[in-house]
């Protein structure tokens, strides 16, 4: 296949690149600073020569967005939404100026679309979202993404959970803080954590572009979500931690402000399940927090 990656310099998308090379893709990538061969220019906004990588392209995947790891003042607020919306809005303008338009497009979105829920299981079909900053960052890049439709081209909104792998995301700092001695609960402990092994998600991606009848927005998520207080303790045994200190809300709020981040990515409950996926018979090789953990820890 030819596969185009948007924002794929990070985390994700480095796996993404890597796992469908391996299987013999040719993988591009559009990105601020290119430095390979199969990396092109884009500044996210306007058209270039980007575009013509298009033609004919099998998938586009589009990863981009400034990341939300940051304190949301106003101008970080404004640049979290409009770096999507932006890119979302620029690339369904070259789609719809390829005379052989990308079969299907996957759309970065995320699992903090559902509300902060410690009881109910959010699935697409039955999912509550609510009116904050971040979810309505959601709801407005999921509706730039599918105001646009073309019968040849299969749209999916991937709401992502967080994804663990050992070269990025959250996992290497969860590890660090665990060996700091500092691997507690956060908060009261009981907010739901839902969360994707780097593997499961490309394996998931991989299910998407290759069912046809998947379409719309997909829950890429383990299917048992763990509460964090389970989270960190199942972490602390397996990295031979005898303790962990926990850290009260008053004290991630002052932390946050020094870390320059918000203390909803670790507060909020994210109590979410892929059930699209398990309709389709996808089967996970990390279902389970322990499993996971082991697998990174070892390897």
């Amino acid at each position: 296949m030819k596969i185009i990656i948007a924002g794929g310099t990070g985390f994700l998308g480095e796996n993404l690149e890597k796992y469908f090379t391996e299987k013999g893709n040719r993988v591009y990538i559009l990105t601020r600073n290119p430095k390979r061969s199969n990396e092109i220019f884009w500044d996210v906004k306007t058209m270039g020569e980007w575009k013509n990588r298009l033609e004919n392209a099998d998938v586009l995947i589009n990863l981009t967005g400034k990341s939300v790891d940051c304190r949301y003042h106003e101008k970080n607020r404004q640049e979290i939404y409009s770096s999507r919306i932006e890119s979302t809005n620029i690339l369904q303008k070259a789609v719809d100026g390829c005379s052989e338009k990308p079969k299907v497009w996957l759309n970065a979105s995320s699992a903090t679309i559902y509300v902060h829920s410690e009881k109910h299981l959010n699935t697409e079909e039955n999912g509550i979202i609510g009116d904050d900053f971040s979810m309505n960052i959601c709801k407005s890049w999921e509706k730039e993404f599918f105001k646009v439709t073309h019968d040849d081209v299969r749209k999916v909104a991937l709401r992502t959970s967080i994804v663990i792998g050992n070269h990025g995301g959250a996992f290497p700092k969860l590890r660090q803080v665990t060996r700091w001695g500092l691997g507690g609960k956060q908060g009261r402990g009981n907010q739901w954590v839902s969360w994707i092994h780097i593997d499961d998600f490309c394996k998931a991606v991989e299910l998407i572009i290759e069912n046809k009848n998947m379409t719309g927005p997909i829950n890429v998520t383990a299917p048992k979500p763990i509460s964090n207080e389970e989270m960190m303790q199942i972490l602390r045994k397996q990295m031979n931690m005898p303790f962990g200190l926990n850290a009260p809300v008053w004290q991630l709020e002052l932390a946050s402000l020094f870390l320059k981040t918000e203390t909803e990515l670790l507060l909020k409950s994210r109590h979410v399940y892929p059930e699209k996926l398990i309709k389709t018979g996808f089967t996970f090789s990390f279902p389970d927090w322990e499993g996971a953990v082991f697998n990174l820890l070892k390897s």
